[in-house]
C-alpha cells in the first residue's frame, strides 16, 4: 500500500498524520509513506525527523479581502494542484489522508484528479475551511470531536474516533517521568505551554506565576515560550529580576512533551485540538486560554468538552487573564483533592483508541474496493 498524508503549517496539523501513518506502518512494515506539506511549515522540521519522506507543493490560505488576493490564492493552489499530480504519478499512492489546513487543498484536488481514494481527520470541535470544502472528495471524514459533525452535509461518511495521538503518551507514570526530567517527586508542577508558536497572553502569565511562586518551595514552573518569544521573554525576566530561579525551567519549546504532561499537576495552555487530546490523554488537570484568532471560536468548544466533564477551567484572553489564573492557581495548590479529581475528569475525556479506529476505518473502505 502507498500512502500520501498531508496536513500542515502547524505542529496540530502534523501530529495526528504522524501517528495515522506511524499506525499503517505498524500494521504493514512494507506500507509506502509520503508526506506533502508547505515550504512555511512546521513540516520542514516535524516530518524529516519523524523518518518519513516530504516533497514539499505550492499553496495559500484563503485571503478574502479583495479579489486580486482571492484571484492569487486561486492561483497558487492550481499550481500546487498540479505540482501535486506529477508527484502522485510518480508515486502512485492509493490513499490520500488530511488531516486539514490549506497545504491539504491542492493535495486532495490532485488526489481526487488522480483517483486514489481520500479520507479526511478534523480534528476541532469547530471544523476548518479546508476539511469543510474538501469533505465532497472524501469517502470518509473522521472527527476529533462529536459536536463537529453538525458542521458536515453529508453525515453518511462522518465516524467519531477521536483525535490520534502518539503512542509516547500512553501509560506514563508520572512519578518515572519526573525522575526522567529532573523534577523533585512531591513538588507542584505547573507547566505553561503557548502551542506551537507561543501565545502572548500565556506567556505573561508565566511571568506573573514566576513573581507569584519563583522562590516557593515545593513548587515547580516549566515555561514553554515558543520559538518567536523565547528572546523577549528571558530579556523581560531579567530586566524584572526573575530570571536565574532553581525552580523555574524556561525553553523555547517543551521538546519531551510526553514526560512533561505525565510530570505536571496543572497544565495552563491553548486548547488546539492537539494540546486538548495530549493533555487528557496524560490526565493532566487545565487551565485553558482559547486563543480568540481563530476560526469559528473552535478553541474554546475544544476546551468546552473537557470543561463539561470536570477536568478543566476555562479563562478567557483579556487583560486580567494573568492575574485570574494565579488566583485560579492559589486555591489548586489549596486543595489537592480538586486537583486529584481533575486529573480522573481530564483522564476520561481522552480519545483511547482514536488511531486505532481512523486505521481500521479507512482499511474496511480499501480492502472493499481494491
Amino acid at each position: 500500500m502507498r500512502i500520501i498524508l498531508t496536513g500542515g503549517i502547524t505542529g496540530g496539523h502534523i501530529y495526528p498524520a504522524l501517528a495515522i501513518g506511524d499506525k499503517f506502518k505498524e500494521m504493514d512494515p512494507e506500507c509506502e509513506i509520503l508526506y506533502i506539506g508547505n515550504e512555511r511549515g512546521m513540516e520542514n522540521e516535524i516530518v524529516p525527523k519523524h523518518g518519513f519522506p516530504l516533497e514539499i507543493v505550492s499553496s495559500k490560505a484563503v485571503d478574502r479581502s479583495n479579489i486580486f488576493k482571492m484571484a492569487e490564492t486561486l492561483a497558487v493552489t492550481g499550481r500546487g494542484k498540479s505540482q501535486t499530480y506529477r508527484i502522485m504519478k510518480k508515486f502512485r499512492p492509493d490513499i490520500v489522508i488530511s488531516t486539514g489546513s490549506y497545504v491539504s487543498v491542492p493535495v486532495v484536488l490532485a488526489a481526487h484528479k488522480y483517483g486514489a481514494k481520500v479520507f479526511i481527520h478534523e480534528q476541532n470541535a469547530y471544523p476548518g475551511m479546508a476539511n469543510r470544502f474538501l469533505s465532497q472528495y472524501a469517502e470518509k471524514v473522521f472527527l476529533g470531536f462529536e459536536d463537529a459533525g453538525k458542521f458536515f452535509k453529508q453525515n453518511r461518511k462522518l465516524q467519531y474516533s477521536g483525535n490520534p495521538v502518539r503512542k509516547d503518551f500512553y501509560g506514563k507514570d508520572k512519578k518515572e517521568s519526573r525522575k526522567l526530567l529532573g523534577i523533585p517527586e512531591d513538588d507542584f508542577v505547573i507547566m505553561t505551554f503557548g502551542g506551537s508558536q507561543g501565545a502572548t497572553a500565556i506567556n505573561d502569565t508565566a511571568i506573573e506565576l514566576i513573581h507569584a511562586y519563583g522562590d516557593r518551595p515545593n513548587v515547580t514552573i516549566l515555561f514553554g515560550t515558543g520559538k518567536r518569544f523565547y528572546d523577549d521573554v528571558q530579556h523581560n525576566l531579567e530586566a524584572m529580576g526573575l530570571s536565574g530561579k532553581s525552580n523555574v525551567r524556561v525553553s523555547p519549546y517543551i521538546q519531551d512533551m510526553a514526560n512533561t504532561l505525565a510530570a505536571t499537576d496543572v497544565a495552563i495552555s491553548r486548547s488546539g485540538a492537539l494540546s486538548v487530546s495530549e493533555i487528557t490523554m496524560s490526565g493532566c488537570p487545565a487551565i485553558f486560554v482559547p486563543s480568540p484568532n481563530v476560526t469559528g471560536d473552535h478553541q474554546y468548544y475544544n476546551a468546552k468538552a473537557v470543561v463539561d466533564n470536570g477536568g478543566a477551567i476555562i479563562v478567557r484572553e483579556d487583560g486580567d487573564t494573568p492575574n485570574r489564573i494565579v488566583n485560579i492557581l492559589k486555591e489548586l495548590l489549596a486543595d489537592p483533592d480538586i486537583v486529584r479529581r481533575m486529573a480522573e475528569c481530564s483522564l476520561k475525556c481522552a480519545p483511547v483508541n482514536a488511531t486505532d479506529i481512523v486505521y481500521e476505518g479507512i482499511m474496511d473502505i480499501w480492502t472493499k474496493n481494491k
